[in-house]
C-alpha cells in the first residue's frame, strides 16, 4: 500500500484552529502539503474572535518541518471567503484541497428559536461553504484538479432535538455536495460530504461518557483519503465516528406504480403506504436524471 502524499498541493481547511480542523492540517502539512490553516478564533457559539488558535496550528505545523500560513476571516461574508483563497493564492499560488470545516452552535428547540440564531448558524455552515468554496471552484476548474469536502452532520441527515438551523444547514451542505460534484465531474474536482461524530469544543459537552472514545483524530483519515488525488470517490456523504466508517444515502425505493400518468385518491395512497415505503430493492440516484429514469422505468414496465 503506497503512502498517501501531498506535496505540491495546497490545502483550505476553515475552522482549523482546533478540533477536526487542527487534526486535518497537521496530517495534511505532515504529508506535504502547504496548508491554509483558518480560524476567526471565537468561541463555539460564534461569539469573539482571536488570532491564536490559528497560530498555534501553524506554529505546530512549522515545528514538524511544514508549510502553513494562518488566516483569521470569517466564512460568514463573501469577502471574508474571497480573502481566505486569496491567502491561499499569494502565499502558495494556487489552491488544490477545500475542507469546509468551521462551525458553531446556538442549539434552541424550534418554537424558541430566534430570527438571529437561525441566520448566524446557516451563514457560518452553508452560506461558509458557498463563500469559501465558490472562488476556489473556478481555479480548480481552470487547472483540472480539486478535492472538495464539506462536513454535514447526523442532525441534518437523520435529526436531532434542538438543532433545526443547524440540521437545516447540515442538509444544505449535501445538496451543495450533490451539485458541485455533478458540475466538477468533467474538470477532475471531487466533492464528498462527511458526518463526523468527535469530541471537539462544541460537542465535549453533549456526547456523555462516549467522548474518550471519540478523538477527531478517529475521523482524520477518512477526510485525508477524500483529499487525496487517489481518491476517486465522488458525491457521497460518509458518517464517521470512533474507528468506524460507514457509508450513508439518500435512496428510493421501487414504490407503488399506479399506472402512466394515473391520478389516485388519497385513499389509495394510504391502502398502498407500506409498498411505498419498503426499502427492498432500494436504488441511489446519482442525480435528478436517475431519479427520472425510475419514473421513465415504471412507465415501460
Amino acid at each position: 500500500m503506497s503512502e498517501i502524499r501531498f506535496d505540491d498541493r495546497v490545502a483550505i481547511i476553515t475552522g482549523a484552529g482546533g478540533g477536526l480542523g487542527r487534526t486535518y492540517a497537521l496530517d495534511l502539512a505532515k504529508r506535504g502539503a502547504k496548508v491554509v490553516v483558518n480560524d476567526l478564533g471565537g468561541k463555539p457559539d460564534g461569539t469573539g474572535a482571536s488570532q491564536s488558535m490559528a497560530d498555534k496550528v501553524v506554529d505546530e505545523i512549522k515545528a514538524a518541518g511544514g508549510e502553513a500560513v494562518a488566516n483569521y476571516d470569517s466564512v460568514a461574508t463573501p469577502e471574508g471567503g474571497k480573502a481566505i483563497v486569496q491567502t491561499a493564492l499569494d502565499a502558495f499560488g494556487t489552491v488544490d484541497i477545500v475542507i469546509n470545516n468551521a462551525g458553531i452552535l446556538r442549539d434552541k428547540t424550534f418554537a424558541k428559536m430566534t430570527v438571529e440564531e437561525i441566520d448566524l448558524v446557516i451563514d457560518v455552515h452553508l452560506r461558509g461553504a458557498f463563500y469559501v468554496t465558490q472562488p476556489a471552484f473556478g481555479i480548480m476548474k481552470e487547472k483540472g484538479y480539486g478535492r472538495i469536502i464539506v462536513t454535514s452532520s447526523g442532525a441534518g441527515i437523520f435529526g436531532n432535538f434542538g438543532q433545526t438551523n443547524y440540521g437545516a444547514a447540515k442538509m444544505g451542505l449535501v445538496g451543495m455536495m450533490n451539485v458541485l460534484a455533478v458540475e466538477g465531474a468533467k474538470y477532475n474536482i471531487k466533492c464528498n460530504a462527511i458526518a463526523p461524530t468527535a469530541r471537539t469544543r462544541m460537542t465535549e459537552d453533549l456526547l456523555g461518557p462516549m467522548a474518550e472514545f471519540l478523538a477527531p483524530e478517529t475521523v482524520t483519515p477518512m477526510v485525508v483519503y477524500l483529499a487525496s488525488e487517489g481518491c476517486e470517490v465522488t458525491h457521497e456523504i460518509f458518517s464517521i465516528g470512533g474507528g468506524r466508517f460507514a457509508r450513508a444515502f439518500i435512496g428510493v425505493t421501487p414504490g407503488w406504480f399506479a399506472g402512466k400518468a394515473a391520478v389516485v385518491s388519497a385513499e389509495e395512497v394510504a391502502s398502498h403506504i407500506e409498498q411505498i415505503r419498503d426499502p427492498s430493492g432500494h436504488t441511489v440516484p446519482n442525480n435528478i436524471g436517475d431519479e427520472l429514469g425510475l419514473i421513465m422505468k415504471a412507465f415501460s414496465s
